[in-house]
């Protein structure tokens, strides 16, 4: 059976998210669409099959992350990450960056430290 030529090319959601290396394994990117993760044009989606083309806008949950990318290309192949990250354009917000967290002064007090300030917040009262 021919397709017809103003047909557009698909291919299967989990197959694009390992093509554009967005996860180590295709098990693991249809894990992700079946477990709702996986949102096509804002419509969450949870078979792996789901046919993608050009055009659509992904978005994902990766690592801490929420990914959102446009679909450019559909490619034939896993490649090189410079051919997979062809593939896509990231439209991901920049992240805010975190304060580091204040290093300590000295050591933790130890039992018998934390007993004498638990029995002087109590004298106090």
């Amino acid at each position: 059976m021919a397709e017809t030529p103003t047909a557009p090319a698909k291919l299967r959601i989990d197959k694009w998210l390992w093509h554009a290396r967005f996860f180590k394994t295709r098990g693991l990117s249809a894990k992700q669409v079946s477990g709702g993760h996986v949102r096509i044009n804002r419509q969450k989606t949870l078979k792996p099959a789901h046919g993608v083309t050009f055009g659509d806008v992904l978005t994902f949950a990766q690592g801490d992350n929420i990914r959102v990318v446009k679909i450019l290309a559909l490619g034939e192949r896993r490649g090189p990450a410079p051919e997979a990250q062809s593939l896509y354009e990231d439209l991901t917000p920049p992240r805010e960056e975190r304060l580091p967290e204040p290093a300590r002064t000295g050591p933790r007090p130890t039992k018998k430290d934390r007993r004498d300030i638990a029995a002087f917040k109590d004298e106090g009262s």
